[in-house]
């Protein structure tokens, strides 16, 4: 089960360092609101396909609920709760603002992600389901 891939590891460098750039560098109301929510899914993803060797949909749909999970806490306030409010870190970690369009986002972002393995395995039909 645990098996390391420098596949997805490599495109989780990619991806964080992508998103570290929109954080730091893109103050627009498109790209850093959507695009970064709709990356970091995937970010997530290749980060656990890295060190897990896991089924794609098992691992998309974990994936999933852990974004759905991070964005209902921001509903309910988590950082508030926590008192963390202050803290930059839990801020940016946890986020601090609810909204729909993140969930549209990550549901986005996961497609994506089943679409691309499963396109992948139709371009490479020898491969089965241990290459990582």
């Amino acid at each position: 089960m645990f098996k390391f891939s420098t596949r997805y590891f490599s495109l989780f460098l990619l991806l964080f360092i992508t998103e570290i750039l929109i954080a730091v560098f893109v103050h627009d109301n498109f790209i850093r609101p959507y695009v970064g929510d709709f990356l970091v899914v995937i970010l997530i993803y290749c980060f656990v396909k890295a060190w897990i060797n896991a089924p794609v949909k098992a691992t998309a749909i974990a994936v999933l609920l852990f974004a759905y999970t991070v964005e209902v806490l921001q509903y309910f306030q988590l950082v508030k709760r926590l008192g963390l409010q202050h803290s930059r870190l839990a801020n940016i970690v946890i986020g601090n603002s609810f909204a729909w369009s993140d969930m549209i986002a990550y549901t986005l972002g996961i497609l994506l992600v089943v679409l691309a393995e499963r396109s992948n395995k139709i371009l490479t039909p020898s491969s089965n389901s241990s290459r990582g």
